[in-house]
């Protein structure tokens, strides 16, 4: 059911962004008289799933999900029609208009995606507001699972990381502090009372997509109680009671449940005796522990309000008016694009090996969450439409960027390419394109 919801969010995702993208072209050509003539969710070599023809234009649903198109009318594009750019121009067709009006339509479709961008994560901030966890109000570290990347690179159960590359750490989030541990050098960690600097591994990256699946880099530590206890099987059996609140494994004192968990992994297959609050009294009790070290029953967290009542850490829930969303969802793009960006120029230090980090189809389904949550997916949405914003900006033939590329040059020089030319330049960059594509795919596969 995971993997259904991530394709589900993913596909709407896509189909949700391609399809605003390609009208980001298809405006801007009927503004200016240009006749368009199909437009295509998903790409359809032979057949259509689904197809209708309106005044000149045919709109369609294609069966290959690798992007959508615009087909207009005297442009060299993806279909390479090349008999049609052999007649001479029609006034309708793009390559009769002027230059300026050919970089409109060229780039509308960025200019899109650039804006559901900021305005997808306005909404978000506006609907959902925003939790933020002050670094400084943590009290006793963070939990390192035994599975965490972060065993790999030196983090320690209790470290509190203070900084990244002498830069302050001022919010406790796991996603923003991965995205920053990535093109950094050091961090500063406090362990036991005293900082000191810990450098990362050059290959921190390929480290990171070894790990991939195996938990997130740290998680909050967190008090617990019992859980509800089913009525059938051995769990109800136990002397331990919904509630309960542990406060000592044989005389080991305990706190958080990762103190817990981690002391059962030591007493697989025997008992242990517990003390544990109840009804504010402290009550002995004797449990067995299985051959994974659990005990086989459910634990439940205290709330976010009680986290911060007992001066575990401090959780902030703010909201914000549709005004006050603004500023906000602008800064969350901007640092979606300045971590991208410098994403994709990691791929070329070869040294970090970032390069083994490009994924295709399945990369981009795991961004989503395993259960559909509306949140998680639009953030996600307005991040994809960010990388396709930034990827359709490349200056290469076949991408909006490299059409945009050689108007730019008949704007300024006054000469239009050669048509030649232009076509054996989309042909190199369709085949690029493809291989790239092909790559991506084949490397989500690999194990790493």
């Amino acid at each position: 059911m995971d993997i259904v919801n991530q394709i589900g969010q993913l596909l709407f995702s896509l189909s949700f962004l391609i399809i605003l993208h390609e009208m980001g072209h298809f405006i801007p050509a009927k503004l200016f008289k240009i006749k368009v003539e199909k437009f295509y969710l998903f790409f359809d070599p032979y057949f259509s799933l689904v197809k209708k023809k309106i005044g000149d234009t045919t709109y369609g649903i294609g069966w290959l999900p690798l992007g959508g198109y615009v087909k207009i009318a005297g442009m060299i594009d993806e279909s390479m029609d090349k008999e049609a750019m052999k007649k001479e121009p029609e006034d309708w067709e793009f390559r009769s208009k002027p230059a300026w009006q050919r970089l409109v339509v060229m780039l509308g479709g960025v200019t899109v995606n650039a804006i559901l961008a900021v305005g997808i994560f306005i909404m978000v901030m506006m609907v959902w507001g925003q939790t933020i966890i002050p670094n400084k109000s943590l009290s006793d570290g963070i939990w390192v699972t035994n599975d965490s990347v972060a065993v790999q690179i030196g983090i320690h159960t209790g470290d509190k990381i203070i900084a990244i590359d002498n830069q302050n750490v001022e919010e406790l989030d796991v996603t923003k502090m991965l995205n920053s541990l990535i093109f950094s050098k050091t961090m500063t960690i406090e362990r036991e009372g005293n900082k000191f600097e810990h450098e990362f591994p050059e290959n921190f990256i390929e480290i990171l997509q070894g790990n991939k699946g195996k938990g997130n880099l740290f998680e909050l530590r967190l008090p617990f109680e019992i859980g509800a206890i089913p009525d059938t099987g051995k769990a109800s059996k136990t002397v331990l009671k919904q509630g309960d609140v542990v406060l000592l494994a044989d005389s080991t004192p305990i706190k958080y449940f990762d103190e817990f968990k981690s002391y059962l992994s030591t007493r697989s297959g025997e008992d242990v005796t517990l003390s544990v609050l109840r009804e504010e009294v402290e009550v002995p009790l004797v449990v067995a522990v299985n051959d994974e070290g659990k005990i086989g029953l459910p634990v439940q967290f205290i709330s976010k309000e009680e986290l911060t009542a007992q001066g575990i850490l401090e959780v902030r829930h703010i909201e914000y008016t549709f005004l006050e969303s603004i500023p906000a969802g602008l800064l969350e793009t901007k640092f979606k694009l300045i971590f991208y960006t410098k994403n994709f120029l990691k791929i070329f230090d070869f040294k970090s090996k970032a390069y083994k980090s490009v994924g295709g189809f399945k990369a981009f389904g795991s961004m989503f969450s395993p259960t559909w949550d509306w949140e998680s997916t639009w953030r996600t949405t307005a991040f994809i439409s960010i990388i396709l914003a930034f990827m359709n900006l490349l200056p290469i033939p076949a991408l909006d960027g490299g059409h945009a590329m050689f108007l730019g040059y008949e704007i300024i020089t006054g000469r239009k390419p050669h048509q030649k030319m232009m076509e054996y330049a989309q042909m190199a960059g369709m085949i690029l394109l493809l291989l790239v594509v092909l790559s991506a795919n084949i490397n989500d596969w690999i194990p790493k």
